[in-house]
């Protein structure tokens, strides 16, 4: 089986509380041993990469811009696109599954372009999405433990197909 990646997104500016849940899942993703995969920059996501490394897993950046040096100290591996916001795809695009902390319309952006090319993704605070239909492949959490409970039920559903 091959390592898995999960992509974790959230906002550049986050309060302290979205910090430590950011360190928190980024931990869990460590100990899952999967890679962290993340928008390299600040805020959500330094804390998830934080998380990550200091749990001794592995993280990549994947930055808008084309200047390594504003990634976050935190990265294993930085990787610069010089796409602006389009970059976005390629951050939830390289995760097996998405968790979403937080953020604005950055990440709500990434939480549609995870779901269109078929990255299961759980919310684990700010945007609430919903329609008529549902929102299959979109699941929310009240925990950085539920998220990840729900990220591995999906990523085995998809393994059982």
């Amino acid at each position: 089986m091959e390592p898995e990646y999960i992509s974790v997104i959230g906002g550049g500016q986050c309060g302290a509380a979205e910090y430590a849940t950011a360190m928190e899942v980024g931990r869990l993703v460590a100990k899952a041993g999967a890679t962290l995969v993340c928008g390299g920059l600040s805020g959500i996501m330094e804390a998830a990469a934080r998380g990550a490394r200091e749990a001794g897993g592995s993280t990549i950046g994947i930055l808008p811009g084309h200047d390594r040096s504003l990634a976050n100290p935190y990265l294993d591996h930085v990787i610069t696109t010089g796409l602006g916001h389009a970059r976005n795809l390629a951050v939830v695009s390289s995760g097996d599954a998405v968790i979403a902390i937080g953020g604005s319309y950055g990440t709500l952006s990434e939480i549609g372009l995870a779901a269109r090319v078929g990255r299961p993704v759980v919310i684990l605070s700010g945007w609430r999405l919903q329609n008529d239909l549902g929102t299959e492949g979109i699941w929310h959490a009240s925990s950085p433990a539920e998220a990840m409970a729900q990220v591995r039920r999906a990523l085995d559903s998809r393994e059982a197909l």
